[in-house]
């Protein structure tokens, strides 16, 4: 079937699923009908994978990694630039992405929040609709059936292992929605045969790191689980094909948060909010995208791909016009947050245009959470060891200082890795009070805050399996955020 033949039978089916809406017929029972008419909604697979940053891979130029089935995926489907999730942390970029929301309106921004049972998922929304839905891997949000799914598995080490077995084994009359999360490539590395092997004097070390052995062996073994994500996204297109319905899927391959490694997740810049995105499936255009997205968009552009009626919780937009002509533009400003993991943080970003803007309301605290602070870690314990020896740079060293800035600013297009702060440059004045007034009005809008009581550092919380809500502290934006629809700025007026 070629691309103008699937537009079309797009477009049929979105006019069929209208009108069986028009003449009251519940979602699943529309999707019955059309099933037995031969025109079954698209499938998905949504390959989410953990703590991976997109030039940490071939199809974003890094040539020192493998990740053939990647290349593949992007010759058939569309590759974006500049897509960006809502936080860089695990649990609260996976309940942001299912819920549409932004961390602090789903009432579960902090790693190991559970997600509450007020909030709507889009998995819901297509398990209504008639879809299959499944997660296999890692989940981290809440009870699956919580979240809209009717079967799950939990498998290790890589997360992957029974993805092809739920294909297999999906109900046929049904379309699906599958939900499958690797633990790839999450500390602690585990090695095996479904990947190459990679020796640290190979690989590419990002300049916000320190260039030592540590370092590169901690990449080496990174390395490693990010082309096992590649090895299992190639078994999927494998299968799809041998099914015969790979022209009829969406399969979407993302990230929760940036690589694990000092300054990148859990952190505001680039490497820790930046996520690949990779998609292919019925109308999408191959080739690559500028055009920005937010990870809170994805739940929207799969609802209206399903042809089901937008959730109203939803803050996101839907960019389904970007798949089919990847020049259009559907929003103009990305926002991001920062909040407790494992350490007390609480700060915001503002991505539009050419430029990255980050606000820190405590700056007297230590910049460390997670994979920057915990001396288990090789990379990290290099990093700070180089520091009291003084053989950092000087943005290495920013990350080791307090007080750290209030405010900073980037031009991600000369200064890609965010290395040179421009926030105090009068030049740059006008830029930064045009940021901050963008800031300011999603604060408002969506009733973000600053927590007066926040979670306590470093504590039996982020040992404990279930997490303890009676050791939380004030949750940024409280409950009154969880009921609020309204999603900040969008769309904004050129300067």
């Amino acid at each position: 079937m070629n691309l103008t033949r699937i537009q079309l039978s797009l477009c049929l089916f979105s006019i069929c699923w209208v009108n069986l809406t028009i003449h009251h017929a519940s979602a699943a029972e529309a999707i019955s009908k059309v099933g037995s008419e031969g025109k079954q909604p698209p499938n998905f697979i949504f390959v989410i994978t953990d703590d991976i940053s997109p030039d940490d891979l071939s199809i974003y130029g890094n040539r020192s990694i493998a990740t053939p089935n990647l290349e593949r995926l992007a010759r058939r489907g569309l590759v974006f630039d500049n897509a960006y999730l809502t936080i860089s942390s695990c649990s609260p970029s996976r309940c942001s992405i299912i819920t549409g929301r932004y961390p602090h309106n789903t009432g579960a921004p902090e790693l190991g929040n559970r997600l509450p049972a007020t909030q709507k998922t889009f998995v819901q929304a297509l398990r209504k609709a008639g879809y299959h839905t499944v997660l296999s891997g890692k989940n981290h949000m809440n009870e699956p059936e919580k979240l809209g799914f009717d079967v799950a598995t939990n498998s290790k080490p890589a997360g992957s292992e029974r993805w092809v077995e739920h294909l297999r084994k999906r109900p046929k009359e049904k379309p699906f929605f599958c939900w499958f999360a690797s633990y790839d490539a999450h500390h602690a590395w585990q090695i095996n045969d479904k990947a190459p092997q990679y020796i640290p004097e190979d690989v590419t070390v990002p300049p916000m790191l320190f260039d030592g052995p540590l370092t590169r062996q901690e990449l080496a073994n990174y390395y490693h689980e990010v082309s096992r994500t590649d090895h299992y996204v190639g078994e999927l297109m494998r299968e799809l094909r041998a099914q015969g319905i790979a022209d009829q899927t969406y399969l979407i391959y993302c990230a929760d948060n940036g690589r694990p490694l000092p300054r990148c997740k859990t952190y505001l810049y680039e490497s820790g909010i930046q996520t690949p995105l990779v998609i292919v499936g019925p109308g999408v255009r191959p080739g690559r995208t500028d055009s920005l997205v937010s990870s809170i968009d994805f739940s929207a552009t799969f609802l209206e791909l399903a042809g089901v009626k937008c959730t109203p919780t939803i803050q996101g937009v839907s960019f389904v016009p970007v798949l089919r002509a990847p020049t259009k533009t559907v929003r103009d400003v990305a926002f991001a947050e920062r909040n407790w993991h494992v350490y007390q943080n609480h700060a915001r970003a503002v991505r539009t245009g050419r430029w990255l803007y980050i606000w820190n309301a405590w700056p007297n605290k230590p910049n460390v959470a997670g994979e920057s602070s915990v001396p288990l870690f090789p990379a990290v314990r290099e990093l700070w060891d180089m520091a009291e020896k003084g053989k950092l740079t000087t943005a290495q060293a920013l990350l080791t200082k307090v007080p750290q800035p209030v405010e900073m600013l980037f031009d991600v297009e000369k200064d890609p890795h965010q290395l040179t702060n421009l926030a105090n440059l009068r030049e740059h004045n006008a830029t930064l009070a045009r940021m901050r007034d963008l800031l300011e009005r999603w604060k408002s809008e969506t009733g973000d805050s600053v927590p007066t009581n926040p979670t306590a550092d470093r504590q039996p919380l982020h040992e404990r399996r279930k997490m303890d809500n009676k050791l939380r502290g004030e949750l940024p934006g409280g409950e009154k955020a969880q009921r609020i629809n309204r999603p900040g700025p969008v769309r904004i007026e050129p300067s």
